[in-house]
């Protein structure tokens, strides 16, 4: 694992783990090589001979006929090794990587397709292995100057913290354990794709391609996974993951109206909508927000085939989990 902390090889192992099973839900595919190192291409600049790489995923952009390379550092953290210092310097570090993997002929050797159009993305992964860290992860990045990192135009880079690699990988279970009952509410993965809106001016061009969450999917408040009937192709299903706290009514009710816009909402589509660790009052609230939308629409008494979609939305919880790794079994077994 590249970085300036100090994770034993087990511990970082850990992140290794849990980003393949996370990411192979969301349908990112890995590509080269792990774990290595590669020559920089502006040595007088970075400072470094070489540049670490701990894997590299790519998938289908949506919105655009290209790839994305997802050049990631995995980090394994305990509470206390979490440090504005420590994420700083890793985002740097990475800023340069992303800088020259779209320079360097060996790293797109060995991490790209052969005539394919793409970019590289980086993704900062801190996952805190000993699950006690309850800070505001959000406040190591405060003071990093974006136009500091010197990216690429066009290049992006991503940083998921604990708390949201915690929600992601609770999405991933709650979705294997969907498919795994006895009577599936999910189907086999070559039926399901992530969902990506016509936005009003940028057009989805790859609807069947691009089945994976997008970084800016993974990183927005709803994630939308959408799965046919293996049986009746006509009929789809739609689990609306939604991670903000669902205390309010309006709150809700904006969700609603954007599932609508999303035209989410018709006579083939069974919904439900998920949350995980949301307010202990927000299945009624739910319920409130679904009865004042459709009232919203003609007035109380008034039925519409728009109301009776809204109506049919199911709300549920999530039950929480957490993945957890023994150094004792990987160092045993690996």
């Amino acid at each position: 694992m590249g970085g300036t902390l100090a994770e034993n090889e087990h511990t970082a192992h850990q992140a290794e783990l849990l980003a393949s099973e996370l990411f192979s839900e969301f349908f990112w595919s890995k590509l080269g090589p792990t774990n290595h190192d590669w020559p920089c291409e502006d040595k007088e600049r970075h400072q470094v001979a070489t540049h670490p790489c701990d894997v590299v995923y790519y998938y289908d952009e949506p919105y655009a006929a290209r790839q994305t390379y997802v050049h990631c550092d995995l980090k394994s953290y305990a509470k206390g090794t979490i440090t504005a210092a420590a994420v700083k310097a890793a985002v740097e570090s990475l800023a340069k990587q992303v800088a020259c993997a779209e320079r360097s002929e060996e790293w797109r050797k060995l991490h790209t397709h052969d005539n394919v159009t793409f970019s590289v993305s980086g993704l900062l992964f801190v996952y805190n292995h000993d699950g006690e860290y309850e800070a505001d992860f959000q406040k190591n990045l405060m003071h990093i100057a974006p136009e500091s990192l010197q990216l690429p135009r066009g290049s992006k880079l991503f940083v998921l913290g604990p708390k949201e690699i915690f929600w992601l990988d609770n999405i991933r279970a709650d979705i294997q354990q969907m498919r795994g009952k006895s009577n599936p509410e999910v189907p086999a993965p070559e039926f399901c794709f992530f969902f990506h809106p016509q936005l009003m001016r940028r057009a989805n061009l790859q609807v069947k391609k691009a089945k994976a969450a997008t970084l800016e999917t993974l990183t927005s408040p709803i994630i939308i996974l959408e799965h046919r009937d293996p049986r009746r192709s006509h009929q789809r299903g739609v689990i609306v993951f939604y991670s903000r706290p669902g205390d309010t009514v309006d709150e809700f009710m904006y969700l609603i109206d954007t599932m609508r816009k999303y035209e989410l909402l018709d006579e083939n589509t069974s919904v439900k909508v998920k949350t995980l660790g949301a307010s202990p009052i927000s299945s009624p609230t739910f319920q409130k927000a679904q009865l004042q939308y459709i009232e919203g629409l003609t007035g109380a008494g008034v039925d519409t085939d728009l109301g009776e979609y809204v109506k049919a939305i199911r709300y549920e919880p999530m039950r929480e989990t957490r993945s957890v790794y023994s150094n004792i079994d990987l160092g045993t077994w690996s």
